[in-house]
């Protein structure tokens, strides 16, 4: 017998929406561990409302909503809003009703100064890295550290000669010009830097984010921003470790790509008790001649020093930071900046991915991956150079 159609839904509903989520869903796992996390930030979050007047909405929420455009890739918090206010999982997630309305989009605005002045992102991850459920996944003597670029809001035309000459066209007309970040300025963010990523790309007016990732299962461990120049990430990478090696009590190993091979990074870090498991950069330069590797023999001799599969070679594209810097007109590379960059590339590995075995800590491997839909592209895992042994010195 044929059902009828009818055109128009019911008007009520006497199903949770907690019920519509699958019971094996990687949320699930997630939402517990996030509240447990929001529970004990309770008190720092208190102090950052006024205790009269109208109540704000609350900031489990926006933090919960955030997560969500991490894990999904969605693009600006317009988008999250709308997709917020029809999708009942994502209501379920941050904790809204099915008759809640959703906030206005420029929530987050005002809202993210005061939770980054707070220092709530840092917070929020170191919390939720400590958790007991997390902490055990962690590898404290195995790190990857790796960088990516930020892009600015600015265009080409605002780069211009800090001394005002040639500005007659507005800086429309630039083809042709030798401009450097020496003489040149960007009008409309003075703190980004004209750079590339590598020869025959092109250059961008940009910041530099930087990650060190455990490699017990890929999470996120440390992150920093930095202006964006030729040494930053052998800097910051240097930085971060030395954290990580003083809290270890002992030596550590890290893989980074050829990019870190230089005498002065890999002299540092043995310095900082820290094995460097760098891929050796022995190319052929322009003037044809063999560059000389600061990767000797004490490393390469061991069976520690190999390639083998850690993290997709465009992982970094998903923690979707590119134009991240726009949140802040004003000193992107800031202490609150540091934790809002932390809390986005921390996050994106978060979910049960399938490059990673934190399915097996976090969720039933059996399940879906939270992110986004995978493409023939991201399936492919990227070999790199990765400590297994830290005998070597």
């Amino acid at each position: 017998m044929r059902g009828a159609f009818v055109d128009q839904g019911g008007l009520f509903s006497y199903i949770a929406p907690e019920a519509r989520v699958p019971a094996n869903h990687p949320l699930r796992k997630i939402r517990e561990l996030v509240r447990d996390v929001l529970g004990e930030l309770n008190r720092s979050l208190g102090r950052l409302y006024a205790s009269e007047g109208r109540p704000s909405i609350p900031p489990e929420q926006l933090l919960s909503a955030l997560l969500l455009q991490v894990f999904y890739g969605i693009r600006s918090e317009r988008q999250l809003m709308e997709q917020l206010n029809y999708n009942l999982m994502y209501r379920w997630f941050v904790g809204l009703s099915p008759d809640d309305p959703v906030w206005d989009p420029t929530t987050f605005t005002k809202n993210r100064d005061r939770l980054q002045n707070g220092e709530v992102f840092a917070k929020f991850m170191t919390k939720l890295l400590n958790h007991p459920q997390v902490k055990p996944l962690l590898s404290d003597e195995h790190f990857s550290v790796d960088g990516t670029l930020i892009e600015a809001w600015a265009s080409h035309k605002s780069f211009r000669p800090k001394d005002g000459s040639g500005d007659e066209d507005g800086g429309a007309n630039f083809h042709g010009q030798q401009r450097k970040n020496d003489t040149h300025a960007s009008t409309s963010d003075p703190d980004s830097r004209l750079y590339r990523k590598a020869a025959g790309r092109e250059a961008k007016l940009c910041y530099m984010g930087h990650a060190t990732m455990e490699n017990r299962h890929g999470l996120a461990v440390a992150g920093t921003v930095t202006f964006a120049t030729g040494t930053a990430e052998r800097r910051a990478s240097e930085i971060m470790l030395k954290a990580k090696a003083k809290k270890a009590g002992r030596r550590i190993t890290v893989g980074e790509d050829k990019a870190y091979d230089t005498a002065d990074h890999v002299a540092n870090l043995r310095a900082l008790n820290v094995t460097p498991h760098v891929v050796q950069n022995d190319s052929i330069t322009a003037t044809g001649k063999r560059r000389q590797s600061a990767i000797d023999g004490r490393t390469t001799r061991h069976k520690g020093y190999g390639p083998i599969a850690i993290v997709p070679g465009d992982d970094r594209m998903h923690l979707r930071l590119g134009q991240t810097a726009r949140h802040d007109a004003q000193n992107k590379t800031s202490r609150h900046n540091q934790g809002h960059y932390r809390f986005h590339a921390q996050s994106d590995r978060l979910q049960p991915d399938p490059h990673s075995q934190i399915a097996d800590g976090l969720a039933d491997s059996s399940s879906q991956p939270v992110g986004r839909p995978t493409s023939s592209k991201t399936k492919r895992q990227k070999k790199r150079y990765s400590p297994r042994s830290s005998a070597d010195c």
